[in-house]
């Protein structure tokens, strides 16, 4: 990454060997480790929830096959009621979800997370794939996929996410902790459908 500094008479482009971009998403994953521990430690609090979108090329992302002929380059997982044996370890978390009546267990590193959306307090974080890991030493990052057509990127990580106009997610209201086994199957569903339209 590099950066314009002004100086008196001209600008000095000057080059970020510190990498302050990858230190910043790597906290703010940080952050969503956290969040993610406390409640496989204590289920979900409140009325919160999550709304996870991971790339499912990336690696050490473990799904079945089925899931991944269905979803090719990214998924979103809602973590509410329907979702059992939450685990979450330095590098990743492991969970259980239903999907079409059918029990199934991800693997999902951090470092896969492309963005976490807690739609009960309007709090959104989209992680910039090029800063997921470090990039090759000799070559610089490459660019940030751009949304799909019609889809309002979530604001990048650290910067609060929109009012979605009033509208709340399709899921069923909060009922506390997680519960140990699925009642039905998960929903999966795009992140747009929080983000208010053009």
């Amino acid at each position: 990454m590099r950066y314009l500094l002004p100086i008196e008479g001209g600008v000095v482009v000057a080059d970020d060997l510190i990498r302050y971009d990858v230190l910043v998403q790597d906290a703010l994953r940080g952050v969503v480790r956290k969040v993610m521990r406390e409640v496989a430690e204590g289920g979900l609090p409140g009325d919160h929830h999550f709304y996870i979108a991971f790339d499912t090329t990336a690696p050490g992302v473990r799904m079945s096959s089925r899931l991944r002929q269905q979803h090719p380059e990214e998924m979103t997982v809602v973590l509410q009621h329907q979702f059992w044996d939450l685990a979450v370890s330095e590098h990743g978390f492991e969970v259980g979800l239903s999907f079409g009546g059918v029990p199934e267990r991800l693997l999902v590193p951090f470092a896969a997370v492309k963005g976490f959306f807690d739609p009960s307090v309007q709090f959104g974080l989209q992680f910039d794939p090029a800063t997921a890991s470090q990039p090759a030493a000799d070559g610089p990052a490459a660019p940030a996929a751009a949304p799909p057509a019609g889809v309002s990127p979530l604001p990048k990580a650290g910067v609060p996410a929109p009012s979605p106009s009033g509208e709340k997610p399709s899921t069923p209201p909060s009922e506390g902790a997680a519960e140990d086994k699925p009642k039905e199957g998960a929903e999966v569903v795009s992140l747009d459908a929080f983000r208010k339209k053009p």
